[in-house]
């Protein structure tokens, strides 16, 4: 990213499900480069840590239902008055509704901890990824950033990154070196999206 980018008033919104250990990295990232800010975190379990993780750093951390989701505008509106620049999908568990893909047209996207299109859809997530590559016997994993569509992990991939599998590794293993891939990758990627031509 240039240095002469300083400050910005480029607009991030994270939707998450869990933990939120990767939205927490994204929210420091930008914290400390100013070339952007996570303006809102939702996530669609009230128990979530993500919320808290949030909370904690002074960003807004919202709640919603499936039908706030699916059945009505609630989120839609919501979004809409943030106008976010880019939605980041990070660990968000929910297939993404049409219409705000349609809203916010190539500005959704999504990490998935497997290189696309393989070990990808429905189900596909966090441990169950790796436990299926570990019994795969793959010589290589990795992370996948692309865009959102009305399917699961099927939208144009923007940025992968592999990491070798030692044939000693256990799940645990290759799912720390995927979370390394992430917090190394993930916030630069977004970086570089809110900057490219496709979304200034």
């Amino acid at each position: 990213m240039p240095t002469s980018i300083k400050s910005s008033g480029k607009k991030i919104v994270i939707f998450a499900s869990g933990n939120g250990s990767n939205a927490e990295n994204i929210i420091r990232y930008f914290k400390e480069r100013g070339t952007a800010r996570v303006v809102a975190v939702f996530s669609n379990k009230r128990s979530a840590k993500v919320l808290k993780r949030a909370h904690d750093l002074d960003v807004q951390a919202l709640h919603f239902d499936r039908k706030a989701l699916y059945d009505s505008d609630e989120v839609l509106n919501l979004l809409k008055d943030m106008q976010p620049d880019l939605i980041v999908l990070a660990g968000f568990l929910w297939i993404f509704p049409e219409r705000i893909i349609q809203h916010f047209p190539h500005k959704v996207v999504n990490i998935h901890p497997a290189l696309l299109p393989k070990y990808g859809g429905k189900g596909m997530f966090g441990m169950h990824v790796h436990k299926t590559i570990l019994e795969q016997k793959e010589v290589e994993t990795g992370i996948s950033i692309h865009y959102v569509n009305e399917k699961y992990d099927e939208g144009e991939v923007i940025f992968q990154a592999t990491t070798a599998i030692d044939p000693r590794d256990t799940v645990e293993d290759i799912a720390n070196k995927i979370h390394e891939l992430e917090y190394n990758h993930f916030p630069r990627v977004i970086e570089e999206l809110l900057y490219s031509s496709e979304n200034e």
